[in-house]
């Protein structure tokens, strides 16, 4: 699946267009968790943009520690970022936690009922475990789309998944 994402970024100019569902959500004032792309990842920007020009409060993923949990932290466009303990850049530890409405999630596959394959640490469902009343919006390349994905029990399915193409739901 990830050879198949690298070889569709490659080839395609498409970018991630935010559709009508995802901006009528958007109100100032909330939480709008985004990630930085790392490789062929889908592009988050465009939705991230949205949410700040709807006055949203912009968070990255931060992770000190392999062994520690995912948080969000606040991010201001163009505040400095270091890599983390992936290498994957990131909030410094003195911004300030949130707790996001809405997840933008990047992901390796999704199936159509909108189950997630991500990288295989569990961050993301650890966190949407404890946020569960954030609105999961996966953010991926439609040649990221299965049929079918064997989940966990610890699995969180998400709500929808933006492509090029559009927005899928179950």
């Amino acid at each position: 699946m990830r050879a198949e994402r690298d070889a569709f970024a490659m080839q395609s100019d498409s970018v991630i267009v935010p559709p009508a569902d995802y901006l009528a959500r958007l109100r100032e004032g909330m939480v709008v968790a985004s990630y930085i792309p790392v490789g062929s990842e889908a592009d988050p920007t465009p939705l991230a943009a949205a949410a700040r020009a709807a006055g949203a409060t912009l968070a990255l993923p931060h992770v000190e520690r392999r062994d520690g949990e995912m948080r969000f932290l606040a991010w201001i466009d163009n505040d400095p970022l270091a890599p983390g303990a992936y290498g994957i850049r990131q909030p410094g530890s003195d911004a300030p936690e949130v707790h996001p409405d809405i997840v933008l999630t990047p992901l390796v596959a999704f199936d159509d009922a909108l189950n997630r394959l991500g990288q295989g640490a569990g961050y993301y469902d650890r966190a949407f475990a404890r946020l569960p009343h954030a609105w999961r919006l996966g953010i991926a390349w439609s040649v990221q789309q299965l049929l079918m994905i064997d989940c966990d029990p610890w699995d969180v399915p998400l709500h929808a998944v933006v492509t090029e193409r559009g927005m899928v739901r179950s």
